[in-house]
């Protein structure tokens, strides 16, 4: 599965090398259970190929991943009634907290009061001319 020279923990798993809980399996995306859970049920679900960061999926394969994310937290909801709500996660390169270099979202189960928290700090709001150059700037790299 690697593509890379480089050691890929989900590469590992999926080539058989490591051990890991499947929850979904097709020819392009599998789910797996996160050894490091932030809440119980917590799991991941990724491309078989490896493609490192968010850039590198293409559409079919992100929608897909997406899909199958969305499926899934359907699926947790139905078997556990305690789950009151899902995250779904995307860290896309170190900076933005993405600890294995294959990209992947993470399925995060929710329940009142069980500490898992995102934390976000504010900075000053931009003002109309900086939103509508940042607007035009990425609006033309989208081509």
């Amino acid at each position: 599965m690697s593509e890379s020279t480089d050691f890929c923990v989900f590469c590992a798993i999926l080539d058989g090398e490591l051990p890991a809980n499947f929850v979904y399996e097709d020819d392009d995306v599998v789910s797996i259970m996160d050894i490091n859970p932030v809440t119980p049920g917590h799991l991941l679900v990724l491309p078989r190929r490896h493609l490192p960061d968010l850039v590198d999926l293409d559409d079919e394969i992100a929608a897909h991943m997406m899909n199958v994310a969305r499926r899934i937290a359907a699926a947790h909801r139905v078997q556990d009634p305690t789950i009151e709500g899902i995250n779904l996660y995307l860290a896309d390169g170190p900076v933005a907290g993405q600890e294995v270099a294959h990209a992947h979202i993470h399925v995060i189960p929710r329940r009142r009061g069980d500490g898992f928290r995102l934390s976000i700090s504010r900075y000053d709001p931009p003002t109309r001319e900086e939103l509508a150059a940042t607007a035009e700037r990425v609006s033309a790299a989208l081509g």
